[in-house]
């Protein structure tokens, strides 16, 4: 007996034909934006190509338009588009859109579905999440915004929003609020869908941040944007998922959300040591190739071996997803280990290329500004970890050994 590490033909098929996207489309795409071609038409342009290959919403049921993968095809998938920063918004598979559309497809009504999750799956409209707040932070449970029933058959809304990724960008948002103090911690809050623009939620600004940023960042959906709601009127009928569902929904939602960053990691990192590599097989100091030197090599195996354990991570999650099995331990711990794995795969990168990789005529300076995000999005490592530990703990007391919170479940 074996175990049996093949992907089936179809999932090997689907991932062969995006890996090839990517680059015969998405990276010569960047290179002719980078050299001043209209951002909304060299999109459309590559959106009308996708779809008429049939790449389009990988995540999406066929029935919906999309191209119905399961959770290992899709993630063989993410982990190409990741290479270009152009390759998920060219198939519509772009965050946070991406989770909110799932959000939606499971938890909509009818008329919330026909109004706005179809404008949304072809490509029409785009849509944020509006649930952090200054206040709160990491704690989702510590939101203050207050959703108020008006007898009118409306809620109103009022308070502050914090990192709303690509409001800027967006003609929806599904925004969090408390509507009953008085209930169980994780039953207080609910979420409304808001047509945007209006003039209850105001965007302050585009928060900066230590990111490259550009003159295409906010179009593109790629800041994060401070939000006042004052006075905010949502229609009853934009209360999505019922009353008291909002962190449930909100936390699956994030569930998606992390495992698409840590997928798209790989292909980041991927691209950046296929970068490296190439630089130090052409690159001649003192007489001899940069690859001949034994410390280059073992810098570039140190970024195998990172990439190595974190595609091995997000196939046992993908294959526990297909199973329909409990994947939040190994979601949390793939979650921190796939953030320090890109910035460390990047920085060796960068080292490698010496001053060319601290200058923009490389991606890597920019993608380097811009993963120090991801031990922050979607929950800071610490309370990753925190959750992990007391997993560990918890399995101990129960079972008298950690294994089945340390990965245990593969024996």
């Amino acid at each position: 007996m074996s175990i049996d590490f093949e992907i089936p033909e179809d999932a090997k098929a689907v991932r062969e034909r995006v890996r090839q996207w990517v680059h015969d489309e998405c990276i010569p795409a960047e290179e002719r934006l980078a050299a001043g071609a209209d951002y909304k038409s060299l999109l459309s342009e590559l959106r009308a190509k996708a779809r008429a290959q049939g790449l389009w919403l990988p995540f999406i049921p066929v029935a919906d338009g999309g191209m119905g993968l399961g959770p290992l095809a899709n993630a063989l998938v993410q982990m190409e588009l990741g290479e270009s920063h152009l390759g998920a918004l060219s198939m519509n598979s772009q965050g946070p859109d991406d989770a909110t559309m799932l959000t939606l497809l499971a938890h909509g009504t009818p008329f919330q579905k026909e109004k706005y999750l179809k404008p949304l799956f072809n490509g029409d409209k785009r849509v944020c999440y509006s649930m952090t707040e200054k206040a709160a932070g990491a704690d989702a449970t510590g939101m203050q915004t207050t959703a108020v029933k008006d007898g009118k058959g409306n809620y109103v809304l009022n308070g502050e929003k914090w990192f709303s990724s690509a409001a800027t960008a967006a003609d929806i948002a599904v925004v969090m609020a408390l509507t009953n103090p008085e209930a169980p911690r994780h039953q207080r809050y609910s979420t409304f869908i808001v047509e945007l623009p209006n003039p209850g939620y105001r965007i302050v600004r585009d928060i900066p941040t230590m990111a490259a940023h550009g003159p295409l960042t906010s179009i593109m959906g790629g800041g994060h944007s401070e939000i006042e709601i004052k006075d905010l009127v949502v229609p009853a009928e934009n209360l999505l998922g019922g009353e008291g569902n909002g962190f449930n929904m909100g936390q699956h939602r994030l569930a998606y959300g992390r495992l698409r960053h840590g997928m798209h990691n790989v292909a980041m990192a991927q691209r950046a040591l296929d970068l490296a590599t190439a630089h130090v097989t052409q690159r001649s100091t003192f007489g001899s190739l940069l690859s001949d030197r034994q410390g280059v090599q073992w810098m570039l195996a140190d970024c195998a071996s990172e990439l190595y354990m974190a595609r091995l991570m997000l196939l046992h999650i993908a294959y526990k997803a297909e199973k329909g099995m409990d994947l939040r331990q190994e979601n949390s711990i793939a979650k921190v280990f796939l953030a320090h794995m890109v910035h460390k795969v990047v920085d060796t990168a960068i080292q490698l290329h010496g001053a060319l990789g601290y200058s923009h005529d490389t991606p890597l300076a920019r993608w380097y500004t811009h993963i120090r995000s991801q031990r922050l999005v979607d929950g800071p490592d610490e309370v990753h970890r925190w959750t992990v530990g007391r997993n560990v703990i918890r399995a101990y007391q129960k079972f008298g050994t950690t294994a089945s919170a340390a990965g245990g479940d593969l024996l």
